[in-house]
């Protein structure tokens, strides 16, 4: 049965088509996860049509402390219609937090983030826009274990595709 499973995921995935990945993306990213909530600002590079970095600078509060972070994650697309493409890859995050004025140390994690997006360049407006979730494994810092955010990505395009 489990071969089974994994033969149609398989078949499923041949059908999707490959994304053509933007050149250059830069924008906002806001959400978070119910006990950090904020805005990053995200900068997407294409490598190649179908695989991409995504680099996010991060501000966030939330019960009592403050925090500030880079994340950056490796992307897969994949097209699901023409404009609307899903994406999933793995990553990691660095931040620096602190507690009322007190108490403050670094956060080290790892994690990956999946989500869709649509292009509206076609349309005649040069925007990208996203919702994903994030999951991530805080190694080090004061919220270890895992932790789950989602967002909302508004981005401007250049560059054309790769």
């Amino acid at each position: 049965m489990k071969k089974l499973h994994i033969t149609l995921l398989l078949i499923g995935l041949s059908m999707v088509g490959l994304a053509q990945v933007n050149t250059n993306a830069i924008g906002l990213r806001l959400g978070g996860n119910g006990d950090v909530n904020g805005a990053e600002i995200s900068y997407q590079m294409g490598l190649s049509s179908q695989n991409r970095i995504e680099l996010d600078l991060g501000f966030g509060t939330g019960n009592g402390h403050n925090r500030m972070y880079l994340a950056g994650i490796y992307h897969w697309d994949w097209n699901i219609t023409d404009a609307l493409n899903w994406y999933v890859g793995p990553g990691a995050s660095v931040g620096f937090y602190q507690y009322d004025n007190s108490a403050d140390g670094i956060n080290v994690g790892v994690g990956g983030q999946i989500g869709i997006e649509y292009d509206f360049t076609d349309n005649g407006a040069p925007i990208l826009l996203s919702l994903d979730g994030r999951p991530m494994w805080d190694l080090l810092g004061d919220k270890s274990g895992l932790g789950w955010g989602a967002a909302l990505g508004v981005r401007y395009i250049w560059g054309g595709k790769k």
